[in-house]
């Protein structure tokens, strides 16, 4: 990694991207903005003093990534650090002044380092205090202001486009409509009904509305605290990578906006940031690793806490859009609230929430079960989905047997039972296809035999 970009020229980008030259940025805090192949991205800052954090944190984060290996150059060292080689020079000759390094030689122009003994002891100090080692972090204020700036930027959906992202579902139109408003707005939104009959399909589907990208750091620092934000098992990266792109501040990682699930076995701990006692740094929790997305609570009641006070941990976030999470010495530090939360349940709702909740959700939805006719309609449009065709009479002699044996209709009925129709077919090494025997000996594998 080379640092070539010109200091001047990424200034001038970042003010006319905000508005005219004139303008002063929206936010102090703010990243330098640059465009690199059509893409807005934060540009790499050109000295130390611009990449938001204090020295001391990258020099140790530096010291501690030279106690991992025997010896290494200072171009390998801006790789796993993502930082500008200028600026990792300039921290290595202050480490060598301070006798933590020694200088090996030097091939085409790349200067080879080892730690010392006393650059050993003093690592193992500092790894006491935080075991991180890893990307430089971003300052908390750049992680708020960056965030913020993006969410100011994203397109809303409309109810053209949340038409055809739920298209799969057969709702009723005030409930595509109610959730059109919710996602358009960006407000939370409270799904409830009896289940099997679209609450969490309708809030997963609900992510493929959000356009656009997102800028998220690799890690946050507050103080010499380290918290880890990007993850790779939530956020997927954007291609084409930018990685090793001069002008880019790599410490920033490009991805589609993010959609976080979590069901019943959600804790109170998890909602506050993990601190690992053997690693020493943090972890984010899910709902900031959400932020510019989406959060969805699925099974709301299920939890092994109490529901109220599950819901009262979301009051202050849903209000003012900022939440206040908890460091291992009691510090408090804010962080960000800027994503559409999506709760579902199938509980009744007055057993599991009170009205000063209910008056910050920002939209509700009531999924109930379907009636014959949007029955009929699922199971049409599923059976077309995989590739067969079915009797309307056929369709007709399933809501009669519903009827006979007091069943109440479940929009995932159709599908899990032409599913089953086709499990047995694959069975049978016959081609799929519908018909009253396959269907009989369906519901008797879904529903059971002599069930009561």
């Amino acid at each position: 990694m080379s640092s070539t970009a010109d200091p001047t020229s990424i200034k001038t980008v970042s003010r006319s991207v905000g508005g005219s030259a004139a303008e002063p940025p929206p936010n102090p805090h703010l990243p330098s903005l640059i465009k690199a192949t059509g893409i807005i991205a934060p540009a790499a800052p050109p000295v130390i003093e611009d990449t938001g954090v204090e020295p001391h944190v990258l020099s140790d984060l530096a010291l501690k990534l030279c106690n991992t290996v025997p010896r290494l150059t200072s171009d390998w060292a801006a790789q796993q650090l993502r930082l500008p080689l200028d600026i990792v020079d300039k921290i290595f000759w202050q480490l060598r002044d301070d006798l933590l390094l020694e200088i090996l030689g030097q091939d085409a122009g790349n200067f080879r380092y080892s730690i010392t003994q006393r650059g050993r002891e003093y690592a193992r100090r500092l790894l006491e205090i935080s075991g991180y080692v890893g990307p430089a972090p971003v300052s908390l204020e750049a992680y708020a202001a960056m965030l913020e700036w993006q969410v100011s930027k994203q397109s809303r959906p409309t109810l053209e486009s949340v038409r055809a992202a739920i298209g799969a579902l057969v709702l009723p139109d005030e409930a595509v409509e109610v959730a059109s408003l919710a996602a358009s707005s960006g407000r939370s939104l409270f799904l409830f009904g009896p289940p099997g009959n679209g609450k969490t399909s309708l809030g997963r589907m609900l992510h493929g509305v959000l356009e656009g990208e997102l800028w998220i750091p690799h890690c946050i620092s507050v103080e010499s605290n380290i918290i880890r934000i990007f993850d790779p098992q939530c956020h997927q990266l954007l291609e084409p990578s930018m990685q090793g792109d001069a002008r880019v501040d790599q410490r920033w990682l490009r991805i589609r906006r993010p959609m976080i699930i979590a069901g019943g076995e959600m804790t109170m701990d998890e909602l506050d940031l993990a601190y690992s006692p053997s690693l020493r740094f943090y972890e984010a929790p899910p709902h900031v690793k959400a932020n510019g997305g989406l959060f969805l609570l699925d099974d709301f009641g299920r939890q092994r806490i109490n529901s109220i006070d599950l819901l009262n941990r979301w009051i202050i976030p849903l209000e003012h859009q900022v939440d206040f999470l908890t460091l291992a010495t009691g510090q408090k530090i804010r962080i960000p609230f800027r994503l559409m939360l999506i709760v579902a349940t199938n509980l009744k709702v007055k057993e599991i929430s009170d009205p000063a909740f209910l008056r910050r959700i920002g939209y509700r939805v009531h999924v109930d079960k379907p009636d014959e006719q949007r029955y009929a309609e699922i199971f049409r449009r599923y059976v077309e989905s995989v590739g067969m065709s079915v009797d309307p009479a056929l369709i007709g002699a399933i809501l009669q047997r519903y009827r006979d044996e007091k069943r109440e209709l479940r929009a995932s009925e159709p599908r899990d039972l032409i599913e089953r129709c086709r499990d047995i077919c694959h069975l049978r090494r016959m081609p799929p296809r519908l018909d009253k025997q396959l269907l009989d000996l369906a519901w008797a594998g879904y529903f059971g035999v002599g069930e009561d």
